[in-house]
């Protein structure tokens, strides 16, 4: 073997258990998603799946979706949120006002998208209006 391929390969093996070590530390994204709706197989869980992988959310990589259904039964959606709250996720979405509801319930500290829901978040009292520095509650 040659000096310069001795120092190749050295200089690679030096180097290899900072990466494997970088690629161990990614960061994987939790995503909660809470819904009355009977599967996770139904044209807007499809389409939100598709907008992750188009911004690099790749699940399996570096994203992992915790899914609960309600299976249309909206009684369930407290509990379900509990658990979402108990992993913890770093962002639920809710399908709808009552899973918003259940999730706000469960936790003051994880981020709640409101997904798809003809009712205002405002009025419901699941949002507040934002006027610059001060914060006006709906209440």
């Amino acid at each position: 073997m040659r000096r310069r391929e001795f120092i190749a390969i050295l200089g690679g093996a030096a180097t290899w258990p900072g990466s494997a070590r970088a690629q161990q530390a990614q960061k994987i994204n939790r995503i909660g998603i809470l819904t009355p709706a009977p599967s996770d197989q139904t044209p807007i869980f499809a389409a939100f799946r598709q907008g992750l992988r188009e911004h690099g959310y790749i699940e399996g990589q570096n994203t992992r979706i915790e899914f609960r259904s309600a299976r249309g039964d909206s009684s369930l959606l407290p509990k379900l949120a509990a658990d979402l709250a108990s992993l913890p996720v770093d962002v639920i979405v809710t399908d709808g006002a009552a899973a918003a509801r259940a999730a706000k319930e469960a936790t003051q500290r994880i981020p709640i998208v409101m997904g798809t829901s003809g009712a205002d978040p405002i009025n419901l009292g699941l949002a507040q209006v934002w006027r610059g520095q001060e914060v006006t509650s709906p209440v």
